[in-house]
């Protein structure tokens, strides 16, 4: 089951890593008028959009975890929780737990996107620098 969530997470991640080249390069193919701007925008709401997918999952997928480890949601203290939980997985399941606290997903939705938002503009200064010097060469 660990082996799935991560398989998504990846996937996740590779298509926040990609999704700007992929929109520039179907930008450039179409000839687009206002580049910078169509880029931006269709830049801006695609990977916003995957970026609370991405931290909505990181929650669904520990708490998916929990359950495939036993834990109780419902428990009322710490040994009804973990009753069913194996003792080699007690550990794991105390460490999945504990990520489950502090802020919420769209929360951390916004501020890993503060921090993605200069990687658009960085992919984009970088392609309309290696097609200008395509074009002088």
């Amino acid at each position: 089951m660990s082996v799935v969530t991560t398989i998504v997470s990846i996937i996740l991640l590779c298509g926040l890593i990609s999704l700007p080249v992929v929109i520039l390069y179907g930008l450039n193919k179409r000839n687009t008028k206002y580049r910078f701007i169509v880029y931006l925008v269709l830049g801006l709401l695609t990977t916003s959009a995957l970026m609370l997918i991405f931290s909505w999952w990181s929650v669904a997928s520990d708490e998916m975890l929990l359950s495939y480890y036993g834990y109780d949601f419902e428990g009322l203290n710490e040994m009804d929780r973990y009753a069913n939980v194996n003792p080699e997985n007690v550990e794991r399941v105390k460490n999945l737990e504990a990520s489950l606290s502090g802020i919420g997903w769209p929360l951390k939705a916004v501020f890993s996107y503060a921090f993605y938002l200069p990687y658009l503009l960085i992919v984009y200064l970088i392609i309309h620098l290696i097609r200008k010097r395509k074009a002088t060469n």
